[in-house]
């Protein structure tokens, strides 16, 4: 067969030959947007060749601190499709974190969103490897600012060259893409993607038994471009001439409703915060939802009330998801098989609940105390990942060795897996609770407690227990209208019919918010130390 390298260029540059006028609908600051892919194609282009001029060469590191809008998406082109290398940076970090990742990555270049630029200028003294800032705005003046040398975005675009080519001299196994994990303990780990790992995870992201997007799709990735690059969706979006979606910067549960309404939305992507947010929207307002085929579900486990909720009371297909920033990100999905259509209303309700099975192209092991589980739906054990769209180690960093051994990544996820092959997220390695000799998961526990009316959000995490080593403590936040109205024997008691005796949890705290992470998942380290402070004061 011919050696031709999978490069993430030739991806734009199909999209510029077969469906040019095809649209990327994009709300930035100011304004909606509304290009096709040949003009993206001519920006992209022109974007490479300022880039050349800067002094961007092979292997330069190019920073983004942007929302999701269609010049992030040009980005995600540019850099890679000139031999740079695109790191998206996520904005929720905290600055300490945030200058870390800069300066590990060795930035040459950032390019940051207007209302985003007090952010760089308050760490710009600690970045060591920046040379130039482009500011990406509406505006024609550049805004006030002490960083140097600031550019404007679309002021270099019109310096730029339309025909710059996108290199051929390249390996497909060169840096293409990096991001870093959003790092819930220690400094955030940097992982690379390759141009070949990119491209693969495209293609199966068009798979008919993945997420299965095509042409004909409206795509709207709510996942930040900055998480594991809107999870791949773009870069497979652009491929396959989908119509993308862009919700722009700091939207709201409504944005993302009027746009699935008024742009006929099919598939849309995020973490399970967001679901809930537009849950309630389109229950308050008036929308029309019925162009949605698929609702992708990541970054955590979603409740099994929201799942309920999309599929049965709005008939909207809700997709489970399973994967992670090393893994690109897609890793398994929850799709029914043919044979169990056959299933009743709540078998199938809790089979689609869980994460799936693998994705063609990966291998997996589960791996428990006493080597590989048994697949019976009941053995817990880590789950470890192999395949070509998987990283093999972290960024200069010494934590590689912990979590790449064998050519195995070892995730930190404890799973089961039935005997369908399908894997159901028990807990994360570190979250589990021990009680007696036996181990509570807290993912259950919150997703019990989740189906609760009441219920808007729960988290559970463990508190030290002088005879049982660790117990389980339920943090809830309530619906408003169920503010005070619910107790805690009221949680138990919808609990108790579901798990043995010593699973539920030893008391209930009722909070107003719980803490996540940048990327909306329950931080349960800060968690932990608020449910400490709770007990420390009574």
């Amino acid at each position: 067969m011919m050696q031709v390298p999978l490069t993430v260029g030739s991806i734009l540059e199909h999209a510029e030959k077969f469906f040019p006028k095809k649209e990327v609908i994009s709300q930035t600051h100011d304004k909606l947007h509304r290009l096709n892919y040949g003009e993206i194609g001519q920006r992209t282009r022109r974007l490479m060749s300022v880039l050349d001029e800067l002094g961007i060469q092979k292997g330069d590191r190019v920073g983004t601190l942007a929302w999701n809008h269609h010049r992030h998406l040009e980005i995600y082109f540019a850099a890679p499709g000139m031999g740079a290398v695109l790191h998206t940076i996520n904005i929720r970090l905290s600055p300490e974190h945030i200058i870390y990742i800069i300066n590990h990555a060795e930035d040459k270049v950032l390019f940051v969103d207007e209302d985003i630029l007090p952010l760089v200028e308050a760490v710009k003294d600690h970045l060591t490897t920046v040379e130039a800032i482009i500011v990406m705005t509406d505006k024609t003046e550049l805004p006030g600012s002490n960083l140097n040398p600031l550019y404007s975005y679309e002021e270099l675009l019109t310096t730029g060259d339309p025909t710059y080519p996108f290199t051929t001299e390249i390996d497909e196994n060169e840096p293409a893409g990096m991001c870093y994990t959003s790092a819930t303990t220690g400094k955030p780990k940097g992982v690379i993607y390759s141009h070949r790992g990119i491209v693969l995870h495209s293609y199966a992201l068009g798979l008919a038994d993945t997420a299965a997007i095509s042409e004909s799709d409206v795509s709207m990735p709510v996942v930040p471009q900055f998480h594991v690059n809107a999870w791949g969706t773009p870069f497979a979006c652009t491929w396959f001439g989908t119509t993308q979606v862009m919700p722009g910067p700091r939207f709201t549960p409504k944005r993302l409703a009027e746009f699935i309404d008024r742009f006929n939305v099919t598939i849309t992507a995020g973490v399970p915060t967001i679901w809930l947010g537009l849950l309630r929207e389109i229950e308050q307002g008036d929308y029309d939802m019925s162009s949605l085929r698929a609702v992708l579900c990541g970054g955590s486990a979603a409740p099994l009330g929201l799942i309920k909720a999309f599929e049965e009371k709005h008939n909207i297909p809700f997709y489970h998801a399973y994967g992670a920033t090393e893994t690109t990100p897609l890793v398994t999905l929850s799709r029914l098989k043919s044979y169990q259509q056959d299933l009743t209303k709540e078998e199938k309700l809790q089979e689609r609940a869980r994460q799936g099975i693998l994705v063609p192209g990966l291998e997996m092991k589960v791996v428990g105390d006493n080597g590989e589980v048994q697949w019976n739906g009941k053995e817990m054990g880590e789950l470890l990942l192999r395949g070509p769209w998987i990283a093999s180690e972290y960024y200069k960093d010494e934590r590689t060795e912990q979590a790449f051994v064998d050519g195995w990544f070892h995730t930190g996820d404890v799973v089961t897996v039935d005997e369908e092959g399908t894997i159901q997220i028990v807990d994360r390695t570190k979250d589990l609770i021990k009680s007696g000799g036996e181990w509570i998961s807290s993912v259950e526990l919150e997703n019990a407690i989740m189906a609760h009316d009441a219920v808007f959000e729960a988290s559970v995490v463990s508190i030290p227990d002088p005879e049982w080593q660790e117990r389980p403590v339920a943090c809830v936040v309530l619906h408003e209208e169920f503010a005070g109205k619910v107790s805690k024997d009221d949680i138990l008691d919808f609990l108790k019919p579901q798990f043995a005796k010593w699973w539920l949890p030893d008391d209930v705290l009722f909070m107003e918010e719980i803490p996540k992470t940048s990327v909306g998942k329950f931080l349960k380290r800060q968690l932990r130390e608020k449910v400490k402070e709770h007990y420390s004061l009574q």
